[in-house]
Order: C-alpha cells, then structure tokens, then sequence
C-alpha cells in the first residue's frame, strides 16, 4: 500500500503555542498519526535579520511566504530586542497532548536558529554541547530519549554525523533526498523527505504539485512546519490530506516507514549539499 509519512517540524515559539494546537485538531479530525520532530530549546528568529541582508533568497522568501503572517511579529524580535523563549520546554501540557494523541515525538533542534545560520563556522565542541543540552531537554520534557534526529533545515556536515554516533538513533530524518538510504559515515538509515514544502511551490498550484507527485504509488514524506501547515496554510494541508485519502495513500509516522523497510536492500550512500528550488539556502540532498 502507498504510505505517504508526515514530518512536522516545530521550529519556533510561536509554531509550538499555535501550530501544534491547530494540526493536532486537523489530524484528529483525520484519525491521523505523525512525527513530531521538536525545537526544545531557544528561539532566536530575531536573529534570522542578518539573513535579510546577506542573503536575497532569503528576503525573496520572506515577501513571497508573508511572514509576519506566518510567523507573529513577536517572532521577529526573539534573541535580539525580545528574550529568546524556550520552545517545547514552555508547552509541556502540549507536549502531553501529542502523546496522548498516538504521535511519534522525536527531537529536532535546541536552538534551531544558531545551527541553521552558524553550524558551518562551529566547532565540534559547540556542536557537541548543542545535542547534548537539547537531548537532555528532550528527556526532561518526554521522560525519554529521542529515538530519531531530524536536522534544522535539512543541513548537516560530516562532523555532525560523527558525533550523532553515540547518541544510537535507530534512524535520521537530515535529508531532501528521493528514497531512504544508509548514511554510510554514521551507518545509519536515512528517511528523507522527498516532497517539496508548501512554502517552497506555487501557493495556488501547491496540492496540485504535491498530489501529482503521490500518483506513483510510492512511498513519500512529506514536510510539514507548525507555522505553516498549522498557520496560514492549514487548508491546503487539510485538501492534500483528503486527497491523500482519497486516492488510497495510508498516512503514516516515520516510525511506520521505518518499520517497514527492508534496511538490508537499501543503498549505502553519503550526501550531497545542493539548493533545492523555492528555497533559500543549501540543504543535504
């Protein structure tokens, strides 16, 4: 059967207080399951300014996506004229809520902000205290240890997955490659997603986009961001979902796909840095 996975990221303060709220009504209303992939500790979107002046994709992306609509003015001022708020670490009744609803939680970031902007000028000790505070935070809020990694913006290097060796996770979500893989530096299963965010495609033609590419029958993960699926996109989200449904597509956790892969017959395979279409900057491929 066709499985079509979903990967939500939590990214800000904003997406956890909102988003999650509204996309685990849209799930339920569905009887749907997904992996929460989650942002534990600081936000720093103010600090996103200094991508305005040095990179043009960036403000392209953000007059194209409305982001004062998408994000909160608030957000735009976080870790520079505002304090940075913890992310997950201040919803753990939210937190509760996801669980409690069937979906798979897993850790995205402690400061989603610094490793997307700064992870290439990082040491390895930065890096390494970056995992170690924010799988510490996870644990603190979940009572457990995450069991996957889903890296900030698709963006890793081969230091990163060195150090992620210790930390045994039993599969990756750091890539917007075609099909899973094994990460052959960490020895690792990769379940990369594959389809284009909303945000990155026409805004019109978006579940068009989207639908055509589920037609082969295959399977799929898609990316989805508390901001955006559970902000000012949320009925595009809900039409690609009664879609999804209607065309026989199961939707899925990762954890689902994971399961079902055969790891043995899947390629072993080291990633590539490139800029994908509608985005801003480079991403693992």
């Amino acid at each position: 059967m066709p499985m079509l996975g979903l990967k939500i990221d939590v990214d800000t303060y904003w997406g956890m207080k909102n988003g999650v709220p509204c996309l685990l009504q849209t799930l339920k209303e569905f009887n749907l399951k997904g992996t929460f992939f989650l942002s534990i500790g600081p936000d720093n979107s103010g600090r996103a300014a200094l991508q305005l002046i040095k990179n043009p994709l960036f403000l392209k992306k953000m007059m194209r996506t409305n982001a004062p609509a998408l994000y909160g003015w608030k957000t735009a001022l976080y870790g520079t004229l505002l304090p940075a708020p913890m992310i997950a670490l201040s919803f753990p009744e939210i937190l509760k809520e996801i669980i409690a609803n069937g979906h798979e939680v897993q850790f995205h970031a402690w400061d989603h902000r610094r490793w997307q902007d700064e992870l290439p000028h990082k040491s390895e000790k930065w890096i390494k205290e970056w995992f170690d505070t924010g799988m510490a935070g996870f644990e603190k809020l979940t009572g457990n240890k995450p069991t996957a990694f889903g890296a900030p913006s698709w963006i890793i290097d081969d230091r990163v997955l060195s150090i992620i060796k210790e930390y045994k996770f039993e599969y990756l979500s750091c890539t917007r490659a075609k099909a899973p893989f094994i990460h052959e530096i960490v020895n690792v299963l990769e379940i990369p997603s594959d389809l284009p965010c909303f945000e990155e495609i026409d805004e019109q033609k978006g579940v068009a986009i989207i639908s055509d590419l589920l037609k082969d029958g295959g399977t799929h993960v898609l990316p989805v961001h508390a901001e955006v699926e559970g902000g000012i996109f949320q009925n595009q989200f809900r039409e690609l979902l009664e879609k999804a449904l209607n065309m026989g597509i199961e939707v899925v956790t990762l954890k689902e796909i994971k399961d079902k892969l055969d790891i043995q017959t899947l390629p072993r395979r080291k990633y590539q840095i490139e800029l994908l279409p509608g985005r801003h900057s480079p991403c693992a491929v």
